[in-house]
């Protein structure tokens, strides 16, 4: 997963402000008034540290290469152009790897809560991922529907 790093600009300068934000997953915190040299210097700071934590993720099956890090999908080693909601799903499916999901989970992390009755974007997006990914779309042998 790519870490992307997250600096808190505020005008709160109470401890307790600080505390919950940090503890909630913010990397800095920079209370105003800042110069603009300190918010840059912060910014290359955060950068640092993410791109170092940073781990190549590859993810292979079959003629089918993954590069999470990267963003790049490869089949039979040429490049697949994805969009961004054909890699989401794609992404999410990886994630999730040998696990049966539901309709409802898919949809709401894909597309979000107020989407889990459309159905109907699971039958479009994978019939486009297998037509992208599987040597015959028609036999699927990556993408598998579990009936019921």
């Amino acid at each position: 997963m790519v870490q992307v790093p997250v600096i808190v600009l505020s005008v709160r300068d109470a401890d307790r402000d600080k505390v919950a934000l940090l503890d909630a997953g913010a990397d800095d915190y920079i209370t105003k008034p800042f110069s603009v040299d300190e918010l840059l210097a912060r910014m290359r700071t955060a950068q640092r540290h993410a791109s170092q934590e940073e781990e190549p993720v590859v993810f292979r099956c079959g003629s089918i290469q993954v590069d999470l890090t990267r963003r790049i999908v490869t089949h039979n080693g040429e490049p697949v152009r994805l969009t961004p909601t054909e890699y989401a799903l794609l992404r999410m499916l990886l994630q999730h790897a040998g696990k049966v999901l539901t309709h409802r989970q898919i949809l709401q992390e894909v597309w979000g809560k107020e989407y889990v009755d459309e159905t109907h974007y699971l039958r479009v997006y994978f019939a486009q991922l297998r037509q992208k990914l599987e040597d015959d779309p028609t036999r699927p042998k990556i993408i598998l529907t579990e009936p019921g």
